[in-house]
């Protein structure tokens, strides 16, 4: 599915705050082949688009001289009022291999925790490298393969698609299952105090 995001070139004369205020957002475009450009989106449309896609989905960048392909690079949160301040926009070069982060996504239940164990989340994103088209939005993992103790899915397990090739080592644990943490309370003596008999008078 390809997504599309309308922007503006940004006005340099209006500054950041004003441009906040009116419910858009600042941002920049870059990347190898593309010159540094600022822009605008709109706050609601990006927020939805942000929602849904992540930072691992190329995005069409509409409104500029030619549309741009891009990845969301880096977005600033205020850290008073907690909304997105700005966007940072990764052009991708058409026809070339990318090198990216996609997240990995967990589905179904284990039956593991029946028998005492506990599954354990060891990574939550992989480095992949592809061509823009074929990059994956996020990676799943079924985690109700897991029945055993000690039992682990590596990268070498992992499904992705045709022409994505990740970049970690096969060897390299996703997910395991470790034994759940039992609270061993010791056993501690009570002294008894001796109680002193005193003679009958």
């Amino acid at each position: 599915m390809t997504h599309t995001l309308n922007t503006v070139v940004r006005d340099m004369n209006v500054s950041a705050q004003a441009i906040r205020k009116s419910e858009l957002i600042p941002g920049v475009v870059y990347g190898p082949k593309q010159a540094n450009l600022s822009v605008t989106v709109e706050r609601a449309a990006f927020e939805k688009l942000f929602k849904s896609a992540g930072e691992s989905t190329i995005i069409v960048l509409k409104g500029l001289e030619k549309p741009v392909e891009v990845l969301i690079h880096d977005v600033d949160f205020s850290p008073t009022k907690g909304g997105i301040q700005h966007v940072d926009f990764y052009a991708v070069e058409q026809g070339k291999e990318m090198t990216t982060h996609v997240a990995l996504e967990f589905v179904g239940e284990s039956t593991v925790e029946k028998i005492g164990g506990m599954v354990s989340k060891v990574m939550h994103e992989v480095q992949v490298t592809c061509m823009p088209s074929a990059l994956p939005a996020h990676i799943t993992i079924d985690i109700s393969v897991l029945t055993e103790l000690d039992q682990k899915i590596h990268v070498s397990e992992l499904v992705v698609p045709k022409g994505v090739m990740i970049d970690n080592s096969p060897e390299e644990v996703v997910v395991m299952v470790a034994h759940s943490r039992v609270e061993v309370v010791e056993d501690i003596p009570v002294e008894v105090a001796a109680t002193e008999v005193v003679p009958a008078p």
